[in-house]
């Protein structure tokens, strides 16, 4: 049997995908923040692709962090993309949350 992260990990982890892709859809149709959320939707929907494809043929005993975090290590290119992506969709949310609290500040104090 392969190893792999506990559920509620999983369930975390697509509810993230889930909502960032649905938050970036509206930010494109309302037109706020244009660029980065078309970067957030492409990043949305290939990084989970690609972490999956390449987590099928991990070491039998290795789950898909400890896959990735080895494979992060001997530089392997859809290792990297996947951090960017990672890191970039944590970046995207801080962002749009500190925007839109900003907003709402100066709408309350006005």
């Amino acid at each position: 049997m392969w190893e792999t992260l506990p559920n509620w990990f999983w369930a975390l982890y697509y509810l993230f995908f889930f909502a960032t892709l649905g938050t970036a859809i509206f930010s494109v149709v309302k037109r706020k923040h244009r660029g980065l959320s078309v970067l957030a939707i492409l990043f949305t929907v290939t990084v989970p692709i690609i972490s999956l494809i390449n987590s099928i043929g991990r070491i039998e005993g290795m789950n898909e962090f400890e896959h990735l975090v080895s494979q992060l290590q001997q530089g392997a290119v859809w290792s990297i993309f996947a951090v960017i992506g990672y890191i970039f969709l944590l970046v995207w949310w801080i962002l749009i949350l500190f925007i839109s609290k900003s907003k709402n500040q100066v709408i309350i104090s006005n």
